[in-house]
C-alpha cells in the first residue's frame, strides 16, 4: 500500500491498515482483508470501501481471469465466515 492508497482511505485507514516496519498492507480478519463484508443473505464478499480502495485493489479488475482465479480458490471463504458449506 502506497501513502496515496493510505490518504485515500481516510478516516477508516486507522483500521484498515496494518504496519510492518515500513511497510503497510491492509489489515485481515477471519483470513481476507478487513475491509470485506460478508452479504448475509448471498454469502457474497463486498469491499466497504470500494471507492476509495488501494491501488492493488483497483489493478484486480472485477471479472478479469485473474479475478476469476482468485475467486476460484478463495470462494469458500465467505460461506465459512458464514458457517456455511457449498
Amino acid at each position: 500500500m502506497s501513502g496515496d492508497d493510505y490518504q485515500r482511505l481516510g478516516e477508516r485507514a486507522e483500521d484498515l491498515v496494518w504496519f510492518d516496519a515500513n511497510r503497510a498492507y491492509m489489515r485481515m480478519s477471519d483470513g481476507h482483508c478487513a475491509a470485506l463484508v460478508v452479504h448475509k443473505d448471498t454469502g457474497e464478499f463486498l469491499c466497504s470501501v470500494y471507492e476509495t480502495r488501494p491501488q492493488t485493489c483497483r489493478d484486480l479488475a472485477r471479472g478479469s481471469g485473474a479475478c476469476l482465479g482468485e475467486i476460484d480458490t478463495k470462494g469458500e471463504r465467505p460461506l465459512i465466515a458464514l458457517g456455511r458449506s457449498r
